[in-house]
């Protein structure tokens, strides 16, 4: 009766695992096994996802597939799971497939047992698309919130208003000279009396267009730096003093239009 119990209860088991490995893959989700940081399973969709193959994949290193940058996290995130038997939180992280392509991917871990030991179950959701949707809808926000606008002939405010983080300063950076040449621009005056961040990104995006404008031959003025954020320009290392700046917007027109 005892044995009768038990070979049912370990058919039970094997019937579960069996379940569990249809499931796991048929999943559309990519589902990489690993131990040790060596791969010991990938689900079919898995493969198609990182454009290779099972036998291309199984017995790989899983860290090839990240950023040398991103790794130590990934290895303490790995570590943390094995050794507190606890979950990894869902995170975004950029990986490598097989092509050599860099994909965006959502991905969470957590412990498991394949066969007799004990391993990482790493899922992972191919986000690609959605982070282009996401940088094209800045865009179109960064293009609404950072127009350009011609008060005399010639001559144009660039008013910057909010903070600027690096997405919108490389925005500014490649949009900018397009539309002066577009709207025969020769004086551009910056205004950033709306601006309530000074850090390192607007210090380098300082830096950067002030050195495009010479380069293009327009004239730049600065307008609307409180003393508060003119020390912390200083203070990042900011070199101002070859570029005009003034007060107000309206000074810096005047101050063109009496030089020409």
């Amino acid at each position: 009766m005892e044995k009768d119990i038990f070979s049912n209860m370990n058919q039970s088991v094997i019937e579960k695992e069996l379940m569990y490995r249809q499931i796991v893959e048929y999943s559309v989700e990519t589902i990489v096994i690993h131990s040790d940081h060596k791969i010991l399973y990938v689900n079919q969709s898995g493969a198609q996802n990182l454009k290779g193959t099972k036998e291309e994949i199984i017995g790989s290193c899983l860290l090839d597939r990240y950023r040398e940058a991103s790794k130590p996290a990934i290895k303490e995130r790995i570590h943390k799971s094995m050794t507190e038997n606890v979950s990894g939180e869902l995170m975004e992280e950029k990986i490598f497939r097989l092509d050599g392509k860099l994909v965006d991917v959502e991905l969470y871990c957590h412990p498991v047992v394949f066969g007799n030991q004990r391993a990482i179950q790493t899922t992972l959701r191919d986000i690609t698309k959605r982070k282009e949707e996401e940088k094209q809808h800045k865009r179109e926000i960064y293009e609404v919130s950072t127009p350009l606008v011609p008060v005399l002939d010639g001559i144009s405010v660039l008013p910057i208003v909010g903070s600027i983080d690096i997405d919108r300063a490389h925005h500014l950076l490649e949009s900018i000279p397009s539309k002066i040449k577009k709207e025969e621009v020769r004086c551009l005056v910056i205004d950033f009396s709306g601006i309530y961040n000074f850090c390192e990104i607007v210090s380098d995006f300082l830096m950067k267009i002030t050195a495009i404008m010479r380069l293009l031959g327009i004239d730049l003025i600065i307008t609307g730096i409180r003393p508060e954020l003119a020390q912390i320009a200083v203070e990042n290392g900011v070199d101002l003093s070859s570029t005009n700046t003034m007060a107000t917007v309206k000074e810096a027109v005047k101050y063109h239009l009496d030089i020409n």
